[in-house]
């Protein structure tokens, strides 16, 4: 990818996370990237595409962890684990602009288009996060669960406290206008640490085990 493409691109991401995408028009990008609308055509199209290629400008290198995460002999199922719920926490605090557009747009009726993309996207890191709990069941560390859920649920939870900032602000004590800064210093902490124990108990073998009898 070129440097001025993937400029553009992070410019778009800025935008369309503070203006939201309808309020953000194509020529409100061209002058905060320093360049002419021609360009974003040549290299986009429409506004459409530009989000579009955004989404999977972002989503490529999700999909490069997960795969390398899997790769990765050297780490037990259960490192595995508390390195994917770190990989998400980190990844969506850090990024919230991008993910607030991924929330909007999945759940929006506008564009079909992207709504698919943003779908296969997430079930082809489902089918990455699938193979880590299959090798922890196959070694008898996992027991069975449904593992779309599971996701679900770690999603859901950082979502909870993402997508509703005043509520994570009463919650944590913090000041609802502290910045993006505070806000992660105070979150991610709490956040990986629930969702760490949380998959223990929902996934050790242990635990059914000891139910049954």
């Amino acid at each position: 990818m070129s440097d001025k493409r993937e400029h553009i691109l992070i410019v778009a991401e800025e935008l369309f996370g503070d203006k939201g995408f309808d309020g953000t028009s194509v020529r409100d990008i061209a002058q905060k990237a320093g360049v002419n609308l021609a360009m974003i055509s040549y290299y986009f199209g429409s506004k459409e595409k530009l989000l579009e290629s955004l989404i999977t400008f972002r989503a490529e290198y999700a999909f490069g962890i997960l795969v390398e995460l899997n790769k990765d002999e050297s780490l037990s199922p259960w490192d595995k684990i508390d390195r994917l719920v770190e990989f998400y926490v980190d990844r969506i605090l850090n990024n919230l602009r991008f993910h607030n557009i991924m929330y909007h747009e999945a759940t929006s009726v506008r564009n079909e288009e992207i709504k698919n993309r943003i779908l296969a996207i997430k079930l082809r890191n489902l089918e990455q996060i699938t193979k880590i709990i299959t090798d922890g069941q196959q070694k008898k560390l996992f027991r069975q669960v449904d593992v779309a859920l599971t996701v679900g649920t770690i999603m859901g939870t950082i979502s909870a406290y993402t997508q509703s900032r005043p509520y994570g602000c009463a919650v944590l004590t913090i000041k609802e206008d502290a910045d993006d800064e505070t806000y992660r210093a105070k979150l991610a902490p709490r956040l990986k640490a629930h969702l760490k124990h949380l998959l223990r108990a929902h996934l050790d073998i242990r635990n059914e085990t000891q139910a049954s009898n």
